[in-house]
């Protein structure tokens, strides 16, 4: 039978069967331990049940993957909602951009939505909606408390599988319980010390949510590490860099110490977001140190 993994915990794998809509608790056959390979939520499957009316069974077989990520480990990713607050914590820009080039590596199309627009009394989410459109992602506000906005991102989940990333706090497991209310999860407060949030999510988990809709609630990150990239290949997920690339003097510019500099011209210019730019600056930089070591 064909079915879906959408919980993995303790070495127990639950697939929803697309037949009957029931989910069963499944083991790995021993082969996957042998040639190295792991199931992941996410993974479309062929299992069997122990027993004909039985509830469990083993997984035998993993089906072609169309992508998958190592931080959550899921895979069979079509989009990722990227959710940040706008206030409460206040936006962690360079978290953002982290996630950016990460979903970028792997082709996987980003949405970003901005929680808590009740809170923004300064406007914030104008002045960064702006900046990150011009990086051609589309970039929704809501608030999960009042409602506003809350059924325009709903209707991006209609026939995908949704990945819900994002710190900790800003309103991924709200979310989670509105669209899915059977999924019960629990919801966290901000740290009053640190206004951080307080992590509720303990493993990856994928709900259905309507016909061929599933998406994925995962743990809130803090930090991001982006060292499997190369400093050299980081400019490629930067897509706002690719027009002003053939202005560049040199072929392979990595626009940052380089004269004649088309990226650079255009950072001054205001056409490209300084606030990008040193974005990808830093993340070079880091890049580059972690290789020394």
């Amino acid at each position: 039978m064909k079915g879906k993994i959408i919980r993995a915990v303790a070495g127990y794998y639950y697939v929803f069967d697309y037949e009957d809509g029931r989910t069963h608790q499944c083991r790995a056959r021993g082969i996957f331990r042998k040639d190295g390979s792991k199931p992941l939520v996410g993974d479309e499957v062929l299992f069997d049940l122990t027993h004909t009316e039985d509830t469990e069974g083993t997984v035998d077989e993993i089906l072609p993957r169309k992508n998958s990520l190592i931080r959550p480990p899921v895979a069979n990713v079509d989009q990722a909602l990227i959710v940040f607050a706008l206030k409460d914590p206040e936006p962690n820009l360079s978290l953002l951009d982290r996630f950016l080039v990460l979903m970028k590596r792997q082709n996987i199309p980003a949405v970003i939505v901005f929680n808590k627009d009740d809170l923004d009394e300064r406007d914030t989410f104008d002045g960064i909606a702006r900046v990150y459109r011009d990086c051609g992602c589309q970039v929704l506000s809501m608030s999960i408390r009042t409602g506003e906005g809350v059924e325009r991102v709903r209707h991006l989940f209609d026939n995908k599988t949704t990945v819900l990333a994002g710190p900790s706090g800003v309103g991924k497991s709200s979310l989670t319980n509105l669209l899915c209310p059977d999924a019960g999860m629990e919801v966290g407060e901000v740290s009053r010390q640190n206004r951080r949030g307080k992590q509720t999510t303990r493993h990856a988990e994928l709900f259905p949510c309507g016909k061929d809709s599933f998406f994925f609630d995962t743990p809130g990150f803090s930090s991001l590490y982006l060292d499997e990239i190369r400093p050299q290949d980081l400019k490629m997920y930067f897509p706002e860099f690719e027009a002003y690339e053939p202005s560049c003097r040199f072929t392979g510019c990595l626009h940052l110490a380089e004269p004649d500099c088309g990226v650079k011209e255009a950072v001054r210019s205001g056409t490209i977001s300084r606030e990008r730019y040193d974005s990808y600056r830093k993340l070079y930089e880091e890049l580059k140190e972690g290789r020394k070591r």
